[in-house]
């Protein structure tokens, strides 16, 4: 192409508000990588795992808070993507090769009284987004996301008493409300709880006595979820369930002190493990501002590849190997100055690592293109088209 014309294209694209990088498909190739397979234990709740396939977060919409300009319940939808939520979405993820998607949804701020009764219409709104997505042929995790603040979910003996009271009532209206929906439907305890506000908050420390309570309150919160969700009837007797450990974090999940909790004495091999990775973090999450940041990785560069394997080795050999199945339930890598080249070779080493473990990967769409903020977007949910066709060819080819 003649740089004149060229240039041409990429102001055009400016125009249109959707950055260039992402459209001079000419310039981006999706490498295929194979990995070698490691053993699986011969268990369903394993096929069922691997057979979600692709995933997808429905990020910045039902977990939307702390919004002061939204003046109706409903609106905390739109509040952060600008952008509500159609039945086209999920059909365009079903027809891209996705098999799973991620409803975060924040309750916290829709409840009332100390029983904390959810609000019936952000209920029924929740409940008509599920329905389009199974409708539309896919796998759904709900979830509490953006709970985790004092007075509602807070991993410390001092806020223990009063998480449990709130989880228990959050996970009993859900239990309530989805209990006839089928397998399909998976119910994640929480998000990412953790120490807000601490220095531990992003990072335990073994040697601070704060970390194992935090840890051990987390152990408990994730056996109240299970055993309330199975009281409920239903579907939920069996249905599969997913919980994290601190911070959804891989250290997290590795701390001595974590366990899975008990299922009931009639279920088994129904609880997966919800990690979330966005690794290497230097060149996955972290600010291009911030000193230490790189905007480059290469599929073909050993230490760029043992950066992802090394922490899918750590729970692989800890979970995946012993009989628990293990869910990335984020990762993804944040637009940085148009790299859209190492995003995709970053995706592709990414997801072939993890299927090659076992490992079923999500990836957090924020709806976010633009500005200079985390740019995790994938797909633009108002017309329904993928910004970076790429990365999610990427993504499809090494999951399915």
């Amino acid at each position: 192409m003649k740089p004149r014309i060229y240039a041409l294209l990429l102001a055009l694209m400016m125009i249109s508000g959707i950055p260039a990088a992402a459209r001079a498909k000419e310039e981006v190739t999706v490498p295929m990588l194979q990995f070698s397979k490691k053993s699986l234990p011969d268990l369903e709740s394993y096929r069922f795992a691997e057979g979600l396939g692709a995933g997808w977060n429905l990020g910045n919409t039902f977990d939307a808070h702390d919004a002061g300009h939204v003046r109706h319940e409903l609106d905390y939808e739109t509040a952060w993507s600008g952008v509500k939520t159609e039945a086209g979405v999920f059909k365009a993820l079903k027809e891209a090769g996705f098999g799973v998607v991620r409803i975060p949804v924040s309750w916290h701020n829709h409840v009332s009284g100390e029983d904390f009764i959810i609000s019936a219409a952000w209920l029924a709104r929740v409940r008509q987004v599920v329905d389009e997505a199974l409708d539309a042929g896919l796998h759904v995790i709900l979830n509490i996301h953006h709970d985790n603040l004092k007075g509602f979910i807070y991993p410390d003996n001092e806020h223990l008493e009063g998480s449990m009271r709130y989880l228990a009532a959050i996970w009993r209206q859900l239990g309530e409300a989805f209990r006839d929906y089928d397998e399909r439907l998976i119910m994640e305890s929480m998000n990412e709880p953790r120490l807000s506000g601490t220095s531990l908050e992003w990072r335990l420390d073994p040697k601070d006595a704060r970390s194992q309570e935090a840890v051990l309150a987390i152990n408990a919160l994730n056996q109240l979820f299970v055993d309330t969700v199975r009281s409920s009837g239903g579907y939920n007797a069996r249905r599969y369930l997913m919980v994290p450990g601190y911070a959804a974090s891989v250290d997290g999940c590795m701390h001595e002190a974590f366990a899975m909790p008990q299922d009931a004495k009639d279920v088994k091999d129904r609880l997966l493990l919800s990690v979330h990775a966005y690794t290497p973090y230097d060149f996955a999450l972290q600010s291009p501002k911030e000193s230490g940041s790189r905007d480059t990785f290469e599929a073909d560069n050993p230490m760029d590849i043992n950066a992802i394997a090394v922490f899918m080795d750590r729970v692989y050999e800890k979970f995946t190997a012993l009989g628990v199945p293990v869910i990335i339930g984020e990762f993804g890598c944040r637009d940085k100055n148009g790299n859209t080249q190492s995003r995709v070779d970053f995706t592709a080493a990414y997801v072939a690592l993890a299927r090659s473990r076992g490992i079923t990967c999500v990836w957090w769409d924020n709806a976010a293109f633009k500005g200079e903020g985390e740019l995790f977007g994938l797909l633009d949910r108002r017309t329904f088209r993928f910004v970076y066709p790429q990365i999610l060819q990427a993504i499809i080819d090494h999951a399915n």
